[in-house]
């Protein structure tokens, strides 16, 4: 398949997953069925005929609101719509037409799911991050970029640093500074990522994260007890690591005068 019609091909069947991830997103934190119940408003229950659901097009005609009963519509249908074709793109342009790209594309999708999951609820649900290390554990004896040892060790290690994490806010600080959704989502992704793309993913999450909360205590005047959700920033540290991963390594090793 030429790389031009590869690339929309990849686009498209992204915009259609991420339509999926939206009905993910909003009704599995609520436990509402999510395969066979028809698309409808979630303020007026009216169903959403199919040529009303077309993503990205659909949202731009209605102006973001419902049609029915003229209810706002979140933009973060549009977003995850949109995040999930680029998500694509990117496993295509990279991986070609293979299973492996078909393997980045759902990890791709896991971390969006869990990310506006986490935004909106401060929950990592089982399904999604338990599910997906089962899934990427098998695929460990198949992965083409990942030794499955290297998979399985740093899924472990990953798990065991953010669960002392979370028992040492627990025990000595008597806080929940992290959730134990943030442990299964780092076993999720360690399985996926190996060991160093995974260091290079928490590290970007923590950076990220201490940026974002000294954002919000400077400039919004929030006091150091101020609640993020973990999630997001370790979603945006995998999809970079996935992608960028061995290239900031060798920046920060270059940083450091390291071969």
């Amino acid at each position: 398949m030429e790389k031009e019609a590869l690339s929309v091909l990849a686009i498209l069947v992204g915009l259609i997953i991420g339509s999926f991830l939206n009905v993910v997103i909003h009704r599995l934190p609520r436990r509402q069925e999510i395969v066979f119940r028809p698309s409808h408003c979630p303020r007026c229950q009216a169903p959403i005929p199919f040529y009303l659901n077309v993503p990205l097009l659909s949202y731009a005609l209605l102006r973001g609101r419902c049609r029915s009963c003229g209810a706002r519509i979140s933009p973060r249908y549009p977003l995850v719509e949109a995040l999930a074709a680029l998500g694509f793109w990117m496993a295509a342009q990279r991986y070609g037409l293979s299973f492996h790209a078909g393997a980045v594309a759902v990890f791709l999708s896991l971390l969006i799911a869990l990310a506006f999951i986490d935004l909106e609820h401060m929950i990592l649900p089982d399904e999604l991050t338990l599910g997906g290390a089962g899934l990427f554990l098998a695929y460990s004896f198949v992965h083409p970029e990942v030794a499955q040892l290297d998979a399985v060790l740093t899924g472990i290690g990953a798990a065991l640093f953010f669960a002392a994490l979370f028992y040492f806010y627990l025990k000595v600080r008597r806080i929940e500074g992290l959730g134990f959704g943030d442990v299964k989502m780092a076993l999720m992704m360690g399985l996926f990522l190996g060991l160093r793309r995974t260091a290079v993913a928490i590290m970007l999450a923590s950076v990220v994260g201490v940026l974002v909360g000294l954002f919000f205590i400077v400039f919004r005047k929030k006091d150091l007890k101020l609640a993020l959700p973990f999630g997001p920033f370790l979603a945006l540290g995998g999809w970079a690591a996935l992608f960028q991963g061995e290239a900031l390594l060798a920046w920060i090793a270059s940083l450091w005068g390291l071969p």
